[in-house]
């Protein structure tokens, strides 16, 4: 699993780097231009890719330490 948590996390260096809206003037239900939409979506992912991280790549032994 942690192998995924980092291809996650390069793939959301790289698609982070959206040159291909820089100079659209799209808008996405006529309100929402579509470079904020899509760095909302790139927002949420990363949310995602750090529950998994923590949820699966977090070691187990650091919590041990915390109880005792």
């Amino acid at each position: 699993m942690q192998a995924v948590v980092w291809f996650l996390v390069a793939t959301l260096i790289v698609l982070h780097q959206d040159v291909w809206f820089w100079d659209s003037t799209t808008m996405v239900f006529g309100i929402v231009p579509i470079g904020l939409l899509w760095h909302m979506g790139i927002s949420l992912a990363a949310g995602i890719t750090w529950w998994l991280a923590t949820q699966y790549c977090w070691p187990a032994d650091l919590e041990a330490e915390d109880r005792s």
